[in-house]
């Protein structure tokens, strides 16, 4: 029996750096969320382990023990066949690989491994608002936020991870303040923009595209970079759509992904 399991996209709202581990993990403090946009996979239990990759952003995703997918069965104790659609990119800030890793485990109750495979994983495992902190295994559920539209972009620049940490101004900066609770959108976006991602400088610095990225979201109630790049994200009470399509006509070579923040 074949199972279908949707894996979506991870949005980081705030991302504080607030200090480094000795064994080089960074400390960190961030607002995640979750988009009702991502990568699919079909699950078919069989006698030998086997990927197919399919999909928009199909190139170059290992499929052998290299994709964290594999390794998240291989985990569980299951093996078989594992179709992946790939609509998200990849080494994108958007936590593609982890979702889709976290995913697997969800359906074969195996969560437990989630922080052995990367530290994005966890968070993964409920896709729902949660303040992360620690190295991203100290998760707490987010008061509720208002219902919002999300923007996603990503001009094509790829930004590797390791480069942005190392470009740090400081490591030890303030974590994120209290999170509203009861806010409406406007308040929530007002509490937003008191908030940080301290990637976006030494994202920026290595892919000056990301600025254009930001500045083509101008007009959006609220645009910041996602993660450690190079997606960035404009959220909306309503409008994401028609937005998406006016920047995709000035902008046909960038992916563009319009809809909603999952609630939970």
């Amino acid at each position: 029996m074949t199972a279908e399991v949707f894996a979506p996209a991870k949005v980081n709202l705030t991302l504080h750096i607030t200090g480094q581990r000795a064994d080089g993990y960074h400390l960190l403090d961030s607002l995640v969320v979750f988009a009702d946009i991502g990568d699919r996979l079909w699950l078919t239990p069989g006698a030998r382990m086997r990927i197919t990759v399919e999909g928009p952003f199909a190139d170059g995703v290992p499929t052998d023990a290299g994709n964290l997918v594999w390794r998240a069965a291989q985990a569980a104790g299951w093996t078989g066949h594992i179709r992946l659609q790939k609509n998200l990119p990849h080494g994108a800030g958007i936590g593609g690989g982890s979702s889709d890793a976290a995913a697997v485990l969800r359906h074969l109750g195996a969560g437990e491994h989630a922080l052995s495979l990367g530290a994005d994983v966890p968070v993964c495992l409920s896709p729902a608002p949660q303040r992360m902190q620690g190295i991203g295994e100290a998760l707490t559920p987010a008061p509720a936020l208002p219902p919002m539209q999300i923007l996603l972009v990503n001009s094509g620049a790829h930004v590797p991870t390791g480069p942005v940490f190392t470009g740090l101004a400081r490591k030890d900066n303030p974590p994120m303040g209290d999170l509203p609770v009861g806010a409406d959108f406007a308040g929530f976006i007002d509490w937003l923009g008191a908030q940080r991602n301290d990637l976006a400088p030494p994202a920026q610095a290595l892919a000056p595209q990301i600025a254009q990225t930001l500045g083509a979201l101008e007009g959006a109630p609220f645009a910041r970079m996602s993660g450690s790049g190079a997606t960035c994200f404009a959220l909306f009470e309503t409008g994401a759509e028609a937005h998406a399509h006016r920047l995709q006509k000035a902008h046909p070579d960038w992916w563009i992904a319009a809809g909603e923040v999952l609630s939970g």
